[in-house]
């Protein structure tokens, strides 16, 4: 992990999260994203001792605790540490357990409910520009992936995206990333194409993005999403439950499932389910105590 300058006072560090790091004049410095836990937060507190950064204000893009495991310490650590993030992200964070309330409909399985601490969120930001520390920084809205993810761009006009956009490995290694909602994931990363910055920061890659770059990936972010779409709707000439196309989807494209990832992926399938019944391309039907889905008839 280093501390890499992308333009003028901003910065980020790279990690299996990337964080991204606001210099000001004063010495402190905002974080966006804080790692999993407080190991990830340590080491970034390293990197920031090493250049007399002092921690003063968080900005967590989405509520997933690889995103936000790191608040904590940096609160305790660095009192008056202030944490910003969007309305439902604060929301989720601040009641952790809804999350996993809604990967199993119902009070969680344990396994599945990464964290029972609530992470205390002192500032909702707005949509445009906000002011910190007497510097403009503009928050976009990035929804699909969590319930309202937010966008970061710096007054260099560095944006970090988050995970609205999933990079080239991470689509090689986990095609069927998780989306909450399809549709808002579509609308999305067409606005990514429109928002005004020269860099882009990914929260899971290996480079800083120029807006070619960025442009690419977001049509094969689309392409992908489509993919998904199309070999659903095909293994819906039959009806199918939920748990058979989650089945289907895992062989035909060698999904790896555990205990905590078979339940992120049925999410995902249910995502798309709602995203195509609210399409009008499916419909369903009760048989004996299970529910199937199938193509709608043209």
């Amino acid at each position: 992990m280093t501390l890499t300058k992308i333009k003028g006072n901003t910065y980020y560090i790279n990690s299996v999260t990337n964080s991204g790091i606001f210099a000001f004049k004063n010495k402190n410095c905002l974080i966006i994203d804080t790692g999993s836990n407080n190991s990830d937060a340590k080491k970034i507190e390293e990197i920031l001792i090493e250049n007399n950064l002092h921690p003063k204000y968080i900005i967590n893009t989405h509520n997933h605790l690889d995103h936000n495991g790191g608040n904590t310490y940096f609160q305790k650590s660095y009192p008056g540490c202030l944490v910003y993030t969007s309305l439902k992200e604060k929301l989720f964070m601040e009641n952790p357990e809804i999350q996993a309330s809604i990967l199993f409909s119902s009070t969680p399985i344990k396994g599945i409910d990464k964290s029972n601490k609530p992470l205390h969120v002192d500032f909702v930001l707005d949509y445009g520009v906000n002011k910190i520390n007497d510097e403009k920084f503009e928050i976009v809205p990035l929804k699909g992936h969590s319930i309202e993810q937010i966008g970061i761009i710096t007054p260099e006009k560095v944006c970090f995206l988050g995970d609205s956009i999933f990079s080239s490995e991470i689509l090689e290694k986990y095609s069927f990333p998780y989306l909450y909602d399809i549709e808002e994931s579509i609308d999305t990363l067409n606005r990514i194409k429109t928002i005004d910055a020269d860099y882009f920061v990914i929260s899971h890659a290996n480079e800083i993005l120029n807006r070619d770059k960025i442009e690419k990936l977001v049509d094969k972010n689309l392409e992908n999403i489509e993919s998904y779409k199309n070999q659903i709707l095909d293994l819906l000439d039959q009806p199918l439950t939920r748990e058979d196309i989650l089945e289907n989807l895992s062989v035909l494209n060698d999904l790896s499932l555990n205990f905590y990832q078979y339940h992120l992926n049925f999410g995902g399938v249910s995502a798309f389910i709602s995203y195509l019944f609210s399409k009008g391309l499916i419909q369903y039907s009760i048989e004996d105590g299970k529910l199937y889905y199938f193509k709608k008839p043209e």
